[in-house]
This record gives C-alpha cells, sequence and structure tokens, in this order.
C-alpha cells in the first residue's frame, strides 16, 4: 500500500510539473502572440488613419473641382450674355467692353447653335465643330457637351429666335480631371493592394465590389457570401469612408491578417500538442511497464510451479503407500488429502500455464461451481455460509477450469478476510444480452469508491501483510484470458461488496 501510494504521488508530481511546464510555454507564447497583435493593430490603425487622411484630401479636391466648374459655367453665362448684347449694343464702348469678354475666351470649348442645331460660331473647338452653317443633331450636341445648353433669347431684335449655346470643361479644367481621375485610381490601388497581409475589400455607394485583396476569391465570388464577409468584417472594425466628391462615396472593409489569426490559436494547438504528446508518452511508458509486469508474472509462475513440483509428487507417492500398506483406515480422510493434492497438481499446473495461451473450452458453469462450492465449504469455517442463486439447467460459457478456479479462490480468500471468518457469501449466475455473469457478494467491510479501479492494480493492498497479487492476477486472467470484465458492481462500507464477472458464451 505504502509503495503503490509512493509511485501515485510520483505520477501525479510528473503529471503536474508538466502541466506547469506546459502552461508556462503556452502563457508566453500567447503573450508574444498577443504583443505581435498589439502591433499588427496599431499598424493597421496608422494605415486606417493614413487612408482617412488621403480620402479627405481627395474630398477636398473634389470640393474644388466643382468649384472651378460652377466658375466655368458662370464664364460661359458671361460669354453667352455678351454674345447676346453685341447685337444690340450700339455704344462703341460697350460694344468694345463685350467683344472683348467673347475674345478672351480662349480656353473653354463653345458652340453657338440656333434651334434647328445649325452652327452660328465656334471657339476653342476641334475641327469637326469650327465650321459655321454645319447642322448637328441632338445625339451630336449631347455627345458634344454633358452640360445643359445655355440659352440665348434676343428680345430686342426682331426676327431673332433662340439660339443655345453648348460647352465642354476647359483644357485645363479637363486635364486637372484626368490628373485628379489618375490619382483616384493609384489612390484606390494602394488601398486594396498596399495593406500588407490584410485582407481588404472596397465597395462602392451601392455596396458594389470594386477591388479586393489578401482574401480568396471563393469567399466573396456570390453577394451572399460578399454580404457575410463584410459583416464579419464589420463586428471587428469599423469601415473607412471614402468622400470623394459631393455625390461619390467608397467604403473600405479592412480585417486582421490572417497571421495574427493564426497565432491567436497557435496557445491552444500547441497545448493540444503538448497534452496529446504526454498522453502518448504516458501510453508508451504505461505498455512498456506492463510488459515488464507480464515478464515478471510469468517467470515468478514457471519458478513457483517448478518449486511445487517435488512435493507434489511425494505427497502423491505418500499416499499410494498408506493405501498399500493400510497405514489409515478411515477412507473419508484418504479422499479428502487426495483432494488436497489434486488441487495442488492443479495449481502447479496453472502456473506453468502462465504466459502460455489457455485453452479456453465451452463447459457447463453451473456443475463447475457446484462442485467448486462443494469443495470450498469444507475447507471453511462454519460460521460462514455460502448460497448460490442459479437453476439446476446449464449455463454454457467459455472459459478455462482450471485459470478460473483461481478466480473464484482469489475472490473466496479476499470475502473471508474481509468478513473476519465470519459473514455470507453469494454466488449468482445468469444470461444477460448473450454474455454469461457472474455476481459474486460477500457481507466484508466493503472497499471506499476512490479504491474500486486500484484494487486490481499490482501492489495494492489494504491488509498489513498483503502483496496486493490476487485481484491483480484475477483481473488478468478474466481479461487477458477469457475477453471477458471484472469489476466492483457495488459496495457499502460496513455492508459487503458484489464483484461482477462477464463471460462470453
Amino acid at each position: 500500500m505504502d509503495i503503490y501510494s509512493k509511485k501515485t504521488n510520483y505520477k501525479l508530481i510528473i503529471f503536474l510539473t508538466a502541466i506547469l511546464i506546459g502552461l508556462s510555454t503556452v502563457l508566453y507564447t500567447n503573450f508574444l502572440a498577443n504583443h505581435i497583435s498589439q502591433n499588427e493593430r496599431q499598424r493597421a490603425r496608422i494605415w486606417a488613419d493614413a487612408i482617412e487622411k488621403r480620402a479627405k484630401m481627395l474630398s477636398y479636391t473634389y470640393d474644388l473641382f466643382n468649384r472651378l466648374a460652377i466658375d466655368e459655367r458662370k464664364k460661359v453665362n458671361i460669354w453667352a450674355q455678351s454674345t447676346k448684347f453685341i447685337l444690340t449694343v450700339e455704344d462703341n464702348d460697350l460694344l468694345n467692353f463685350f467683344n472683348d469678354i467673347i475674345t478672351s475666351n480662349d480656353n473653354i470649348p463653345v458652340l453657338l447653335v440656333n434651334e434647328e442645331g445649325v452652327i452660328l460660331s465656334s471657339r476653342n473647338t476641334e475641327n469637326q465643330y469650327d465650321r459655321p452653317g454645319q447642322r448637328l443633331t441632338f445625339e451630336e450636341l449631347k455627345k458634344f457637351s454633358s452640360y445643359p445648353p445655355i440659352i440665348v433669347q434676343y428680345r430686342n431684335v426682331p426676327g431673332m429666335r433662340r439660339n443655345y449655346i453648348y460647352y465642354q470643361d476647359s483644357k485645363l479644367f479637363s486635364e486637372l480631371k484626368k490628373t485628379l481621375n489618375e490619382f483616384v485610381e493609384k489612390f484606390i490601388y494602394e488601398v486594396v493592394m498596399n495593406t500588407a497581409s490584410s485582407p481588404v475589400i472596397l465597395l462602392d455607394q451601392n455596396n458594389e465590389l470594386i477591388a479586393f485583396s489578401n482574401i480568396d476569391s471563393s469567399e466573396i465570388n456570390t453577394s451572399e457570401k460578399l454580404k457575410r464577409k463584410i459583416q464579419q468584417m464589420q463586428s471587428s472594425h469599423p469601415p473607412i469612408i471614402l468622400s470623394l466628391g459631393a455625390r461619390e462615396k467608397k467604403y473600405i472593409y479592412y480585417d486582421e491578417s490572417l497571421v495574427i489569426k493564426q497565432l491567436r490559436w497557435f496557445p491552444i494547438v500547441q497545448l493540444a500538442i503538448f497534452f496529446v504528446f504526454i498522453m502518448l508518452s504516458y501510453l508508451v511508458f504505461s505498455n512498456a511497464r506492463k510488459a515488464e509486469q507480464n515478464l515478471v508474472w510469468v517467470g515468478m509462475a514457471k519458478e513457483t510451479a517448478h518449486q511445487l513440483g517435488t512435493p507434489i509428487s511425494s505427497l502423491a507417492s505418500w499416499i499410494e503407500l498408506i493405501k498399500e500398506k493400510k497405514l489409515l483406515n478411515n477412507p473419508e480422510i484418504i479422499e479428502e488429502i487426495e483432494k488436497d493434492v489434486n488441487r495442488l497438481t492443479t495449481v502447479a499446473d496453472r502456473f506453468s500455464k502462465i504466459g502460455a495461451k489457455p485453452q479456453i473450452e465451452k463447459k457447463d458453469l453451473v456443475s463447475y461451481l457446484k462442485s467448486f462450492v462443494d469443495y470450498q465449504k469444507k475447507r471453511i469455517s462454519e460460521k460462514i455460509s455460502i448460497s448460490c442463486n442459479f437453476s439446476d439447467e446449464p449455463i454454457l460459457a467459455n472459459f478455462n477450469p482450471e485459470l478460473f478456479d483461481w478466480v473464484l479462490e482469489n475472490l473466496f480468500k479476499n470475502a473471508i478476510d474481509a468478513m473476519h471468518g465470519q459473514g455470507q457469501i453469494k454466488i449468482e449466475v445468469f444470461v444477460q444480452s448473450n454474455r454469461v455473469v457472474i455476481d459474486f457478494s460477500d457481507t466484508g467491510h466493503g472497499i471506499p469508491r476512490q479504491n474500486h479501479n486500484k484494487i486490481f492494480e499490482p501492489g495494492f493492498s489494504t491488509k498489513k501483510r498483503g502483496w496486493g497479487l490476487g485481484l491483480s492476477l484475477t483481473k488478468r486472467i478474466i481479461e487477458d484470458y477469457h475477453k471477458g470484465k471484472i469489476f466492483v458492481k457495488h459496495s457499502s462500507i460496513g455492508q459487503g461488496t458484489t464483484f461482477r464477472i462477464i463471460l462470453r458464451t
């Protein structure tokens, strides 16, 4: 008992030490992972702040362009009013003033057409429009200018009808606009492509996908998948809103990089691998220990069988001599002595078969148990009663009688010791789900629940002089040789214990 307790304590110390080392390693790894994650989040935040600032700059640029467009519209309006007044003004000074306004336009392409679309005059246009008298269709005029035309109404000139002025952005404004568009495209490329390893999705104001980076296309190849992905990103980080002008907005959704997500799971995976390693190591050492125990069992058993052989042969010879010389006139005594010698022969035979594959046969368990109980009744105290609860009909089971004797003898011996030579032993046999069940009960002092499994371990014993080998050998015979089961079905302190054995039919 002391050796077993020490072994259990050693196992516990080793296990706790391994757990402490594992937890320390995992905690340190988790600390490093969190530190890297914080740095990654900080870089992501810096990136997001930079994007927001550049988006604001783009917004200011678009506002500036809108103001430039309004200014150009005003210039065209002035040019149109000057065109209208130049036909009605008779004062030379005013005429020169309006003429200077018209001729000062050297940047904005304009067309003056009548109601039929005939070109009356043009300025700063390409050659195809620099042809007075040429008639343009509505589609051609619309293609020339995307802005609504300015109406020129000559109220004071008899016979003059309504004319229209179509204009385009100035060459300078167009070049600036082109430069801005290139700048926006470059900005979007930098937003999406230059984000290290962080997943990024760029959407327009209608939630239509514009571009993405560091994301598998299969994750967003449908609208439902895209929606789920955006919701996942939005739960971690709010989107960055890009205001590109008064009417145009874009949304940047981003998430933590795959490296960070893997780092978050790494301590858990590491802990799982560590525990698997501990369990595998434990199983390997346990199997090695069991193999070593088996060798010890086999060697001890064969040596015991060898040592018993000589005195048993001698006792058998003495019995034959007593019979021949008629040295004892009581045949009953001679018969019982013969039974004991046969029993010793059986015990020696058991030990000699340890380590070899036993012969398992289908036999009648009822007749075997009756014979065994009859033998035991004559060799135990009269204060111990044995009751059997099974029918007279045969119950067939696969077992080896010589080895099964050993099992029952160990159970009888433990029960007698637990009852201190006084009590009741009950044996019950029945068939359940194609298995033969044997319940062996006594009225002894019982076994604490925490020891229900320990009692089958080699070296565990609650007796002062016990070696802790009986039940260990019993379990080995039932489970290893008979492929059955033995366990404590029930035990109460001060009331008794019931062992259950299950055999194959």
